[in-house]
């Protein structure tokens, strides 16, 4: 039966595809833009935002460093903001998100307050949704326990903005309690692992109550949570048109509720053209660091990344990852910021060395890709280049990788879905153009 129903699937698979493919010079014709951008890569403009700005380079210096913006406020301003004074920024990012407005001390006092009350699960949720029905994947496994959390709400399909800005903060708040109970729970069922739930603390901050709910022994350095925060911070938003965000704006204009909304945006998150790339970088470097001998040895290090665009090492998929983004060209203002901050813990924890090899990399993996392949516009090391780099010297698993972007990215996702709201549009609907051929129907019997 099993290699009867293969045939079959294959047959259909075969089918399918051939009735869906479409002649690619039929993109130029009708001018159709692929993936809603250019052929310089620029996105095509579907809406207008308040939230967040991503400029590949400053107007007028088409060479210029590339700029993160949220609400208006330089992104190396903000995180010079709390580093200066020694704390976490990722709580006063979630609020700048949200209202638009940097919070008084008094604000953000409270805000704290209100996410720590927020950050619950009942055990009978934590049992009944997230250990009972535990998954491999730890983002299906949220999305999942996401959609779970309809139930528990009593006005889950109220699209007013006090009552979507209520369920927003309780997402913020619960975010990592998600990530890592999922992650336990698979440790559990799928590793033979023992099973660990920690309650978190309502008096530490979100990086630190990741931190405390994921290791065994609850420690970590003050380093260590900084740094976490701090990655939490320039992951929280990148403007309304990369795909999650995208999806969150298109998804809330349907009219449905929060939860929907949250889990397609994890749904789109979870791809890894999206973001799953820092686990493919960190991947890449484990199988660098095996094939080239020398790691202070340009030459080798430039042999290797060659195979990678020939196709014929790692996953022979032809990509660097980590280098290359679909706005930023000189630079990504994340990557500079990141790659600052992480070298003093690299120091601490024995990987300097591995450090100056991400440096080389960062540094010569343009070159070769504009030495080899037609180039419309620059190349340069994104945040994903640095991000897994990062985790691994916090010794978070692989799997939590992603999820760590999604902790970060829902204060994003909330403040696009309470804008779209808020201005009321329309569902939004672009047009395809059919470019298949007509046929009349044929009678069953004459087929």
């Amino acid at each position: 039966m099993k290699r009867s129903e293969n045939r079959w699937i294959e047959k259909m698979s075969a089918m399918a595809v051939k009735s869906s493919q479409v002649d690619s010079s039929l993109y130029a014709k009708y001018d159709v833009k692929r993936g809603l951008r250019d052929i310089n890569g620029k996105g095509v403009l579907a809406g207008l935002t308040r939230i967040g700005e991503v400029q590949a380079h400053p107007e007028g210096d088409p060479a210029g460093p590339g700029h993160l913006i949220y609400r208006g406020i330089d992104i190396e301003d903000i995180v010079q903001g709390f580093l200066s004074e020694k704390r976490p920024g990722y709580e006063e990012t979630c609020y700048l998100l949200l209202t638009g407005t940097l919070p008084t001390p008094a604000e953000l006092a409270e805000f704290r307050q209100r996410l720590g009350a927020f950050r619950e699960l009942s055990h009978s949720f934590i049992h009944e949704s997230m250990l009972t029905l535990s998954s491999k994947d730890i983002m299906n496994a949220m999305a999942q326990t996401i959609l779970s959390l309809y139930v528990l709400d009593e006005k889950p399909d109220d699209t007013s903005i006090p009552n979507v800005l209520r369920q927003s903060v309780r997402l913020i708040a619960t975010f990592p309690l998600l990530a890592v109970y999922s992650y336990r729970a698979a440790s559990y069922r799928y590793g033979g692992r023992s099973l660990v739930i920690r309650s978190p603390r309502a008096d530490l901050s979100t990086a630190q109550n990741f931190l405390h709910m994921l290791r065994r022994d609850k420690s970590y350095t003050p380093l260590e949570a900084q740094l976490l925060d701090l990655a939490l911070v320039l992951h929280a938003e990148h403007g309304g048109g990369n795909n999650s965000s995208f999806t969150t704006h298109v998804v809330t204009s349907s009219g449905t509720d929060t939860y929907s909304t949250i889990a397609a945006a994890m749904g789109s998150l979870k791809g890894p053209r999206h973001g799953g790339a820092n686990a493919k970088v960190v991947q890449m470097f484990t199988d660098m660091k095996r094939q080239v001998k020398d790691w202070t040895n340009d030459r080798q290090i430039e042999t290797y990344l060659s195979q990678l665009l020939k196709k014929k090492a790692f996953d022979r998929s032809g990509l660097i990852y980590g280098i290359g983004h679909a706005v930023y060209s000189t630079s990504d203002p994340r990557t500079g910021i990141l790659r600052e901050q992480i070298e003093k813990l690299a120091e601490e924890k024995g990987l300097a060395e591995e450090m100056e090899l991400y440096k080389r990399v960062e540094r010569l993996a343009p070159q070769m890709i504009a030495g080899e392949r037609k180039m419309y516009k620059g190349v340069s090391a994104n945040v994903d280049f640095y991000s897994g780099f990062l985790y691994r010297l916090l010794d978070i698993p692989q799997r939590l990788f992603t999820p760590i972007f999604a902790i970060a990215r829902i204060a994003g996702w909330s403040a696009h879905r309470i804008e779209e709201l808020a201005n009321g549009g329309k569902i939004i609907r672009p047009a395809y153009k059919s470019v298949a051929r007509r046929r009349r129907y044929v009678p069953l019997d004459q087929r």
